[in-house]
């Protein structure tokens, strides 16, 4: 057997195996399919049927990603995710939305609110497991990667974790893939159609996605606050990070 296949499998165990995931729904049918496929998968399961639990459970069980609806009793979803990017202790936790919300201004919300990735129902149960491991290979992929420094910005990959003058920046998952490949590339502009790929996963941009992209910069610069200055815009290309110079 190829010794590359090898490693990659044992990579993708320890992440299933590894890893606890919360899926919070009230339709108990759905809940139950879910679960199957993930635990077939090796992953461990949690579930909530209403928002309120959820947000306990996900602060106290530290679950490894979160499989989210919108639609909930006592809490929606779209407030659960608010919360939790707002808690340091869970901003860069994983969210996937599975809801049957599939207009464009509501996967756009739900995107601007902090999702990594939004799956319409009806969905498929293959699909939603290759994109739940997608999601978590982007959080393992830096594990063996350095510590970034500029100016007082400090970007350990490592341990997924982002310093302006030493203060925590509760970076979502997506936020922090985002800062990570800007300053990957040494200076270069990155367009949106490269982050997109880089970050997301999507190799074909549509217009929601594209603005997605820019959503998400304005975000990552209001966290960055004095360090913001160094994404910098390049009209009618893309982004840039600037390592040296404007702060």
């Amino acid at each position: 057997m190829n010794p590359e296949k090898i490693a990659l499998d044992q990579r993708t165990e320890t992440t299933t195996m590894a890893t606890k995931v919360l899926i919070v729904d009230d339709e108990k049918d759905l809940v139950d399919l879910v679960r199957y496929h993930l635990e077939k998968e090796g992953f461990q399961c949690l579930q909530a049927s209403d928002g309120l639990t959820a947000l306990r459970l996900a602060r106290e069980q530290r679950p490894g990603l979160l499989i989210l609806d919108l639609m909930l009793p006592g809490l929606d979803g779209l407030e659960i995710c608010r919360q939790l990017r707002r808690d340091p202790m869970t901003a860069s936790l994983p969210i996937i939305m599975l809801t049957a919300k599939a207009a464009e201004v509501d996967r756009v919300v739900g995107l601007e609110v902090g999702a990594d990735d939004y799956i319409v129902k009806p969905f498929s149960p293959r699909e939603l497991v290759a994109r739940v491991k997608a999601v978590l290979r982007r959080m393992q992929a830096s594990s063996a990667l350095p510590t970034r420094q500029a100016g007082t910005l400090e970007v350990d990959e490592a341990r997924h974790q982002a310093r302006v003058g030493g203060t925590p920046v509760p970076l979502t998952a997506r936020e922090f893939d985002l800062l990570c490949a800007l300053m990957r590339v040494n200076g270069r502009v990155l367009s949106r159609e490269q982050l997109l790929e880089a970050v997301w996963g999507y190799p074909d941009a549509s217009e929601v996605e594209s603005r997605t992209v820019d959503v998400h910069i304005q975000r990552l610069r209001e966290k960055l606050t004095a360090e913001a200055g160094r994404i910098v815009t390049v009209k009618g290309v893309g982004y840039r990070f600037e390592a040296e110079g404007a702060t």
